[in-house]
């Protein structure tokens, strides 16, 4: 059973800083491409970012480029989203997800997921 816990969030004021995490059952992590979604209330779940097994990849959505960096120690079966220089439309609960598909962005291309964390930012 794969199992993913997301952890880190919480409420900031704008132009904070946040560091997520995703945790994995054993070795469920380390072979798979893996990815942040994010929803806020009222809304669609939508792509954050994503990083390859390999780590040699990473994707990001264009509102979140230059402030949030993805990464992952597969060692530790972690996976990580730092986020600086939030706004409050990053507000929203964020999951992490293994993707199984060929859409790096698409929620549908991604399987397991965990129950997200909240991140609120103030203005």
């Amino acid at each position: 059973q794969v199992q993913l816990v997301e952890s880190g969030g919480g409420l900031v004021q704008a132009g904070g800083s946040l560091r997520l995490s995703c945790a994995a059952s054993a070795r469920t992590l380390s072979c798979f491409n893996m990815g942040w979604f994010r929803q806020a209330p009222g809304q669609e779940r939508e792509f954050v970012a994503a990083i390859s097994w390999t780590v040699s990849v990473t994707y990001y959505a264009e509102s979140v480029k230059g402030r949030f960096t993805i990464s992952r120690d597969n060692a530790k079966n972690t996976m990580y989203l730092q986020m600086n220089s939030l706004k409050p439309e990053d507000t929203g609960v964020y999951y992490c997800a293994r993707r199984i598909g060929s859409s790096w962005g698409s929620a549908d291309d991604y399987d397991y997921w965990g129950q997200g964390t909240q991140v609120t930012v103030s203005s």
